[in-house]
């Protein structure tokens, strides 16, 4: 019989957003800390190299946006070198590193699917058109026609019209709340995807630091968010959550240690 952990995914990788630290956390560790054996593969390239970090849990599902690394010169007197991450979500660069997901994932049978973050910014970007989201499916599926497509959607997106486009080609909405005192209101927005994404899975994603905010998710939010999303999973309203991320656990230890505790306590 199937547990909570078994529902549970970590994001893994190491992505610096402002006002985050470099994290003592690599690829995979995520996983462990967590006691779970799905992630997904976000901020560094598909490479057979970087894969094979994750070749000891169960699922792994990489994302095609795709985060890339640019260098920051030095500003003297305040810093050195440094490197910051953007998204590129060029469409044409999605489809590209669908096809080449799909190609690396015949070597790593663990590889399930392709997740594109944020990916509101895909069909907003200058050079999309409809046929899109058809062509960045056909490319995941160019050489393992098993990959399931993920999309990454915000509660404040779920009416935009151009999600009808994806709907052939998509088959798991992950779900995420931007601001956390829209937390209390997880089950609509829930139900409201359900609506907008009819047939899809849906899996919520679960913060440890408020972006917004910049600090931890408050622990009272965090437990009610749990709670609902094991009603939820429970109910079979939604398959499951995942957790951004392994690169914060030591950012923010009580957040981190909360959902840790949690999953065992459920599992």
């Amino acid at each position: 019989m199937s547990t909570f952990r078994d529902a549970g995914w970590v994001w893994e990788g190491h992505g610096f957003d402002p006002g985050l630290e470099p994290s003592i956390y690599g690829v995979g560790e995520g996983a462990a800390y967590f006691g779970l054996e799905r992630t997904n593969f976000l901020f560094h390239r598909n490479t057979p190299a970087n894969l094979a970090k994750l070749g000891h849990v169960t699922e792994v599902v990489p994302e095609i946006s795709k985060w890339k690394w640019v260098e920051i010169p030095p500003d003297p007197g305040n810093h050195g070198w440094g490197y910051a991450n953007w998204r590129d979500c060029n469409p044409e660069t999605v489809r590209e590193e669908a096809a080449n997901l799909s190609r690396v994932s015949l070597d790593f049978p663990n590889i399930t699917g392709a997740v594109i973050d944020d990916a509101s910014g895909v069909f907003k970007h200058a050079v999309y058109t409809a046929e899109h989201p058809r062509l960045i499916r056909e490319a995941l599926h160019s050489a393992n026609p098993d990959l399931k497509l993920w999309l990454v959607v915000y509660t404040h997106e779920l009416d935009a019209d151009p999600w009808q486009a994806f709907l052939p080609f998509v088959d798991i909405i992950n779900l995420w709340v931007w601001n956390y005192a829209d937390l209390p209101k997880l089950e609509d927005h829930v139900a409201r995807c359900a609506e907008a994404f009819p047939g899809k899975d849906i899996i919520v994603g679960s913060y440890i630091r408020d972006y917004p905010a910049r600090m931890g998710v408050p622990l009272e939010h965090m437990r009610a968010q749990y709670e609902t999303m094991l009603r939820l999973w429970e109910q079979r309203k939604i398959v499951g959550y995942n957790i951004l991320g392994a690169c914060l656990i030591d950012m923010h230890p009580p957040q981190a240690e909360f959902i840790r505790d949690f999953i065992e306590k459920y599992s």
